[in-house]
């Protein structure tokens, strides 16, 4: 990949295994990277132990529009700009059956995953083209084109953002911004863990083995070969790809 010296990143959902992954690839590759989320102690810490200048975070949630705008105010003040947008903060919600959820529960999910990178892209695109153009990035999930029982929401809540996406993409492209998606197949975190024990209370772990075998390559993608592609879309490398659904699912959906 080319050099990101002199680019700026900004991650949302920063404190997260995929949020601060990417931010880790970012900054060795030589990009400056804000790290946003709504855990202000686990930002502090990490930016702590990465124990470089050219780190920076912000306390957030996504589905404030003043919150942000102070995001991405912040970076253009601490490192003059935003070339590199990753919305990336989500979140699964309770894993249940449709009629097991309450209503408060589906807006909850809806909220951060759909309004929050809507939100993200309004306050982004502006200081995106006062830069002459950049790239965003949207992390949305297999679960947006082969649905699973027990997470309805949350599948409808990233096949949203990718129909958000292609929107952005066209309005974008005249201000020389790319906006693309990527849609992990299920990755190795804590997320899954979480989901496979909803599903299966106490037997979360057994869940997991079975769900493994029943994919093409009979594993989860790894937290790396995830990042390594929205890398790949935030970078200059990517300077024609624009309006895109990148599907990491290891042949799942093929």
């Amino acid at each position: 990949m080319s050099s990101l010296s002199g680019k700026v990143a900004v991650i949302t959902g920063g404190a997260g295994a995929i949020g601060h992954s990417l931010g880790k690839l970012l900054l060795s590759r030589g990009a400056s990277v804000l790290f946003a989320d709504m855990d202000e102690s686990s930002l502090a810490r990490q930016v702590d132990e990465l124990g470089d200048d050219r780190a920076a975070y912000i306390a957030v949630n996504v589905t404030s529009p003043s919150d942000n705008q102070a995001m991405i105010d912040y970076a253009r003040e601490t490192f003059g700009g935003v070339d590199m947008f990753f919305a990336n903060a989500g979140i699964e919600g309770r894993a249940a059956t449709l009629p097991d959820l309450e209503v408060a529960e589906m807006e909850k999910v809806l909220a951060v995953n759909v309004i929050g990178v809507a939100l993200g892209l309004k306050a982004a695109v502006p200081a995106m083209e006062k830069r002459g153009g950049g790239s965003i990035v949207i992390t949305s999930s297999g679960a947006a084109v082969k649905a699973a029982p027990g997470i309805g929401i949350y599948c409808a809540s990233k096949a949203a953002v990718n129909g958000l996406m292609r929107s952005a993409a066209l309005e974008c492209a005249p201000m020389n911004i790319r906006v693309n998606s990527i849609l992990p197949a299920p990755v190795d975190s804590p997320m899954m863990e979480r989901i496979q024990e909803d599903l299966a209370p106490g037997e979360g772990e057994e869940l997991g083995k079975s769900l493994r075998r029943d994919l093409p390559f009979q594993r989860y993608a790894s937290i790396d070969e995830i990042v390594s592609v929205m890398a790949f879309l935030g970078s200059d490398d990517a300077g024609f790809v624009s309006g895109a659904e990148y599907r990491v699912d290891g042949a799942e959906s093929a």
